[in-house]
């Protein structure tokens, strides 16, 4: 078959997905692709991507899997039955089945520790005998850092994946010949690519990403760690892999990013899975959720995050009806057995009543719904501080002397207050909290303190501060040796944190993110602050985490400043929104979802 056969296909315009899902195309024998994205072909040995990819991952994941593949070798979709993966020992996910269906996106939830991201690297690793038609790309990490710029970084994966695909395009006409239905997937793909709109496609999503034409052009080895994760997204969104994995994508975007993203994602035609804290990232994204449950499970429900929460909610409520009921019919039975005694006109009733019991035995008893434990944070009480705590008079700063990123700012934070810092990446919100900390001076201007003001700053590296080669309890005793606490006593306290049973005696390296971010909540707890200062303290945690956090924020008796992308948690605890933007600092007139339809409209995004 000619490759022009596919010319003429309906396309929707260049460089975006169509609404709905489509025939989009797959190819047989498709490199899975290491966490950067870069392709590895499973049949080409001389491959470096290849020598390079598969087997890092693994060995990072430290992984045991099993499973049966139950869907067709040339399907689009994926289906494997017994599927059970346990990481150095422990299991995280038994005996159950994983289904993902073409044209589907699924939110993947749990909580923290239960095996989110491990799951996706085994599915990124093809741990599983994923078939090599459907290739893979994991995002988990950030691009390299060379003389390559975002821009031809991105390109650069476009090209790579045209020489894959016209690779493929051979393969698979030897290996099955003219007629093979993926043949034509691999037409259309090519087409699609178009390296003729590579430069003005990678400028769209790069720009979406937050990047502005002059950053496009800048060195992927001068960007921070954050920006060149946005430059790995970028390649990711750039190929439209079959089987797209996202971990956390959200982490390093600013409100505006993850709007677009958000809007971007909802029409991705293949298969996507997504691990996200944000409910309402999952609500504008996902078809689907995939709950992997405390029973080792992966439950599958239709619909968004919210459809998620109304029908799990149904479904305990019908099972807790039935469960009760049964054992309320199982309680009459045995009784009514108890009763008979060796009268012999009852002896035939009871055996026939304890057959039916045992009928019941036989099928499986409903069983009682299995509840997640509730996390109670806390952050003690501090105490009363006459206001202002922390002012700012006439405040103006640049990191270099000339470009200011603030001039002239006037304003005051108080126990009371809980401030919502919003506004596009570089203007400047993460240093504003580094000025209110002392970790930077104004260049000019004051910023006064309170003499007894104790400020906890949370940030994105946070998680660093932690020994990881030692357990919670030793580091906890370790750091504030000087409160004298019992080992019975630090337990109580990081068990109110969510880190409770072996966690707490195990090396915190076996942590997963969201949990080391659990510990050091628990340390800025100890310190008694009359001031948090968060910088994207949701990042690992999961949704449970994030309530809990927002409850114990309510509940504080100290002031907040926080910058986060995740709307929920700015839901729950804005009292007032403060705009980072143009070197000054506005109130925002109304709640953080008036903003986000600002940012919507902006964007042109309806």
């Amino acid at each position: 078959m000619p490759r022009n056969a596919a010319k003429g296909k309906g396309k929707g315009p260049k460089g975006k997905e169509p609404a709905t899902p489509s025939r989009t195309p797959t190819a047989d024998s498709t490199p899975s692709r290491t966490p950067t994205g870069t392709p590895v072909h499973p049949d080409s040995g001389d491959s470096p991507a290849r020598q390079m990819s598969v087997p890092e991952i693994k060995e990072e994941s430290n992984c045991s899997v099993t499973g049966q593949l139950a869907s067709q070798e040339q399907a689009r979709d994926i289906k494997f039955v017994g599927f059970s993966l346990s990481s150095r020992g422990v299991p995280l996910i038994a005996d159950t089945t994983l289904e993902l269906n073409y044209g589907r996106r699924y939110g993947l939830i749990g909580r923290n520790g239960s095996g989110k991201s491990t799951f996706l690297r085994c599915l990124g690793s093809r741990e599983l005998p994923i078939p090599t038609h459907i290739d893979i790309h994991l995002l988990a990490e950030e691009v390299e850092p060379t003389d390559k710029t975002a821009m031809e970084a991105v390109v650069e994966m476009g090209t790579l994946e045209v020489q894959r695909l016209e690779n493929e395009e051979h393969v698979v006409l030897e290996t099955f010949g003219p007629e093979s239905p993926v043949l034509m997937d691999i037409y259309d793909r090519l087409e699609e690519l178009d390296p003729s709109t590579f430069e003005k496609r990678a400028g769209e999503l790069l720009y979406g990403l937050g990047f502005e034409p002059k950053d496009m052009s800048k060195k992927t080895k001068d960007m921070s760690g954050g920006w060149r994760m946005r430059v790995a997204l970028a390649r990711a969104l750039f190929i439209k892999p079959h089987l797209l994995l996202l971990d956390e994508p959200t982490n390093h975007l600013d409100l505006g990013a993850c709007v677009w993203l958000e809007n971007y994602l909802s029409t991705y035609p293949k298969i996507l899975v997504i691990v996200s804290h944000s409910q309402d990232f999952l609500n504008g994204v996902c078809t689907n959720i995939m709950h992997l449950t405390p029973l080792k499970t992966l439950q599958y429900y239709g619909g968004n995050y919210d459809t998620f929460v109304r029908t799990k909610l149904e479904n305990e409520t019908n099972q807790m009806k039935q469960y009760v009921k049964q054992q309320e019919e199982i309680k009459n039975i045995k009784d009514f057995i108890a009763s008979c005694g060796t009268y012999a006109n009852l002896v035939k009733q009871a055996k026939s009543r304890q057959k039916i019991l045992d009928k019941m035995e036989a099928e499986g008893l409903i069983k009682p719904v299995e509840r997640e434990r509730i996390l109670s944070l806390y952050f003690p009480s501090c105490g009363t501080l006459a206001p202002p705590v922390l002012a700012f008079q006439d405040v103006s700063f640049a990191y270099n002397g000339k470009n200011f990123l603030y001039k002239n700012l006037n304003f005051g934070i108080d126990l009371d207050s809980r401030v919502v810092l919003v506004g596009p990446n570089g203007a400047g919100k993460s240093t504003l909290l580094k000025l209110m900390v002392g970790d930077l001076l104004p260049t000019d201007g004051m910023v006064t303190r309170h003499g007894h003001l104790r400020i906890a700053r949370y940030h994105q590296h946070s998680n660093e501060q932690l020994d990881l080669e030692m357990n919670p309890i030793d580091y906890m005793r370790k750091e504030f040796a000087h409160l004298g606490l019992e080992v019975t006593e630090w337990r109580q306290r990081i068990g109110r944190f969510g880190i409770t049973g072996k966690l707490q005696t195990s090396p915190m390296k076996e942590m997963s993110d969201g949990q080391k971010s659990m510990v050091v909540f628990c340390v800025i707890a100890q310190k008694t602050p009359h001031l948090l200062l968060f910088d994207e303290p949701t990042n690992h945690l999961d949704m449970e985490s994030i309530d809990s956090l927002a409850e114990a924020i309510n509940e504080f008796e100290g002031g907040l400043v926080v910058v986060s992308h995740d709307f929920r948690l700015l839901q729950q605890v804005a009292k007032e929104i403060w705009v980072c933007e143009n070197r000054a600092i506005k109130r925002w007139d109304g709640s953080i979802l008036d903003y986000k339809k600002r940012l919507k409209k902006t964007m042109g995004i309806e």
